[in-house]
């Protein structure tokens, strides 16, 4: 059976659940809850495991904080002998519109602190991730407390669909590989 790693990037403590940075958490937190999985709290991360049409998905949110995500990630990686081809990386993407989602087979770190850690743990760029828009809607110099700041209630409204759309991406990533899975989500 095909595994895949899955990681959702956040930070942990309550004063960060629901932020527009745990998105990486929240989608996470939305698959184990349409598939009735629990987490359970291991090593470096909240891990649960989800068998899809004969593909293992191990889902990890790591316990590291943000700055830190590339520990959790690698030490995974090495204990369930999961190549980096088969990774995908949940992010926060302030450059996308609210709830678009961008799935790539690489790139920058775009001075996202997670991307950056993983980038420096792992020595490579070349790992897939799906950036979630959260939207730049903030004042100048209000960047920090947008990131970390809850929804609105309009965003509120349609987060759901976007948490779905998004796990969808996800099964694909998974079951039809990244090239289609970019084909079909990218556009959503």
């Amino acid at each position: 059976m095909s595994k895949f790693l899955i990681i959702g990037l956040g930070n942990i403590g309550d004063e960060y659940a629901h932020t527009r940075h745990n998105i990486g958490f929240d989608v996470l937190d939305y698959l184990a809850k349409e598939n009735d999985l629990k987490f359970r709290t291991d090593r470096l991360a909240d891990l649960a495991e989800l068998k899809y049409k004969g593909k293992q998905l191990v889902l990890i949110k790591p316990s590291t904080y943000m700055n830190l995500s590339g520990k959790a990630m690698n030490y995974w990686m090495q204990t369930e002998k999961i190549r980096i081809e088969n990774c995908l990386v949940i992010v926060d993407e302030l450059a996308l519109p609210f709830g678009k989602i961008r799935i790539g087979p690489k790139g920058s770190d775009g001075g996202h602190n997670g991307l950056k850690n993983i980038q420096e743990t792992l020595q490579t760029t070349n790992y897939a991730r799906m950036r979630f828009g959260i939207s730049n809607e903030f004042e100048n110099g209000n960047q920090v407390n947008y990131v970390l700041g809850k929804w609105s209630d309009e965003e509120k409204k349609t987060l759901n669909d976007r948490l779905k759309v998004a796990c969808d991406a996800i099964k694909a990533f998974a079951f039809m590989g990244l090239q289609r899975c970019m084909n079909d989500f990218n556009k959503v």
